[in-house]
């Protein structure tokens, strides 16, 4: 059969989600990230910031002066 991978966006989704599979008797397997969830949460807010245009541009010559 083929493989599905669920992207739970909290705690409260990823337990059901598991106690549906376990309730079918579906096999899973549970992949922890290396990251810790405080910096992944920093990178999402910067990358959200970039999109809606919150940032500041340095020109390279303007580096080291």
């Amino acid at each position: 059969m083929g493989t599905l991978i669920a992207h739970p966006e909290n705690k409260e989704q990823l337990v059901a989600l598991k106690a549906f599979m376990k309730a079918l008797k579906i096999s899973s397997e549970e992949e922890k990230s290396p990251y810790n969830s405080e910096f992944v949460e920093k990178i999402k807010r910067s990358e959200d910031d970039f999109e809606a245009g919150k940032f500041k541009a340095i020109k390279t010559e303007d580096l080291w002066k």
